[in-house]
């Protein structure tokens, strides 16, 4: 904060002490509000202080009150005149050991929700991102394009952005989108059924408030992914894991209990195993949410990245009408701090949703969405996913080549047709734990597999990103993680 700023705030601040029924004199009250700043160290040492005329001008008192508190600081020694610049904070050894005096925090005591919450919530760490699951090649996107973008819709936008909206997004953007959804993903909408969100997660909370109440039940695949528990968790809804094995989620293994409400998935690249939900799976799925009456949360978070085959039809658009919410997001394919995700919904929920969404969350970045619009329909989009599939390809061969000497000795790796990850089951949690402790010595940022799970893990592994970083990052983290992982299985052994 610059000087200006931090001595009108000085004297905001001191309008209200004076302004506020007391029997002391405004003299001592002057006094002592800016002693208490002094000692506390909300005034730091060398901090300018107002002059007394200044005080007196936007105070409204006599000026003799300023001076006299002032003058009664000084001879404290709590304030120093400099000749010619001021009144500044004296630098006092008593004050500034107070201050730097560790003080007893009080014990903070979470909701029973709060610290359940708290187990899907880890932290995305630092240390080397040559690993880091989810983070795209932010080295690969057209900034100076999308700068020019933003600085041409930011020069037009209109006056009706600036107010509150309840449109459920930009026009154009929408239409971008569903001419995109239609043809590449085979999703069956208008731009009217979309909705722009601020992120996927955004959308998974909304989903969880207007579609289940508190106790409800959601099922979740698992291992899956911790975000979207997270936010059904957040809204007091009860998490049924229902298994997934090489096909995908097995609605036949759920638990016995209630019916759900919600349910979680990931059918073109489950996360984290990399499953493709088979189409028995997917008819299945769908029979039993509509006999249910469940809803089915669709997370497409990375379709665009296959290597082997073309983008998977959606879950949405396999049957109509469709009890699926398609939950899509540009964190993955263009970059997380964009804050742009969108849900395509049945015709029934759109205005619900557009209007709770209004109340809840509020709408914005609407210069983003235009130039995001803008971005799509003159092709730079599809260039740049083209651009980011060669690159995650060569990126998770460099992985490969780099365990090789561990593939060589039995590690093994999921198949990488598609995604940003791989998956690397290991032998035992003891092992996992060893790596991940190895690797955060080495500041290396390991995801271990147990994480995913939201009952008791019953598989070790390891989730391993690659998207994020160049080749010779990859090719040296990954070096070190065959060695660690070739010395701690044989002392394990």
């Amino acid at each position: 904060m610059s000087r200006l700023a931090r001595t009108a705030w000085v004297i905001e601040a001191l309008a209200m002490r004076l302004s506020s029924h007391c029997d002391q004199g405004l003299s001592q009250r002057l006094y002592g509000a800016l002693r208490g700043w002094i000692e506390s160290g909300e005034l730091a040492a060398g901090e300018a202080l107002p002059s007394s005329r200044r005080l007196s001008r936007e105070l409204n008192i006599a000026r003799n009150t300023a001076l006299a508190a002032l003058d009664r600081l000084t001879a404290e020694g709590f304030v120093v005149t400099r000749p010619g610049a001021g009144l500044f904070v004296a630098r006092l050894a008593l004050v500034e050991s107070v201050q730097q005096s560790p003080v007893a925090s009080r014990k903070v005591a979470l909701s029973h929700r709060g610290d359940r919450l708290l187990t899907a919530c880890a932290p995305s760490g630092g240390g080397h991102r040559a690993f880091a699951p989810g983070v795209p090649a932010l080295d690969l996107f057209p900034r100076e394009q999308w700068q020019r973008l933003l600085r041409r819709h930011q020069q037009r936008a209109p006056e009706a952005w600036l107010a509150y909206q309840a449109t459920g997004g930009v026009t154009a953007l929408k239409t971008a989108l569903c001419d995109y959804l239609r043809l590449s993903r085979s999703v069956r909408c208008t731009p009217e059924q979309i909705l722009i969100t601020q992120g996927a997660q955004q959308g998974f909370e909304l989903i969880a408030r207007l579609l289940a109440d508190p106790g409800d039940r959601a099922w979740v695949e698992e291992p899956g992914y911790a975000g979207a528990q997270a936010a059904l968790m957040a809204a007091g809804l009860s998490l049924v894991p229902v298994p997934v094995d090489d096909d995908g989620i097995d609605v036949q293994r759920a638990p016995e209990g209630p019916a759900p409400k919600l349910i979680y998935v990931t059918p073109s690249h489950q996360y984290p195993c990399g499953i493709t939900l088979s189409l028995a799976r997917r008819l299945a799925l769908l029979e039993s949410a509509r006999g249910s009456g469940a809803w089915i949360i669709e997370d497409d978070y990375d379709s665009e990245f296959r290597y082997s085959s073309p983008p998977l039809a959606s879950l949405q658009g396999l049957v109509e009408p469709s009890p699926v919410i398609y939950v899509g997001t540009f964190s993955k394919v263009l970059y997380p701090g964009l804050r742009l995700g969108y849900l395509v919904l049945p015709p029934a929920l759109v205005d619900p949703f557009r209007r709770a969404n209004a109340r809840l969350n509020r709408e914005g970045q609407y210069v983003a969405q235009a130039a995001l619009a803008e971005f799509i329909e003159q092709g730079h989009f599809s260039r740049h996913v083209a651009r980011m599939r060669r690159a995650y390809r060569s990126r998770q061969a460099a992985l490969r080549e780099a365990l090789t000497p561990a593939t060589a000795e039995g590690l093994t790796l999921s198949n990488g047709h598609a995604g940003m990850h791989l998956l690397v089951p290991l032998e035992s949690m003891a092992l996992e734990r060893a790596l991940v402790a190895a690797a955060k010595r080495q500041e290396i940022q390991l995801s271990p597999l147990s994480r995913y799970f939201a009952g008791p893990a019953p598989q070790a592994g390891l989730v391993l990103g690659y998207a994020g970083s160049h080749e010779q990052d990859i090719a040296r983290a990954g070096d070190w993680l065959a060695r660690a992982w070739q010395r701690l299985r044989h002392n394990q052994h």
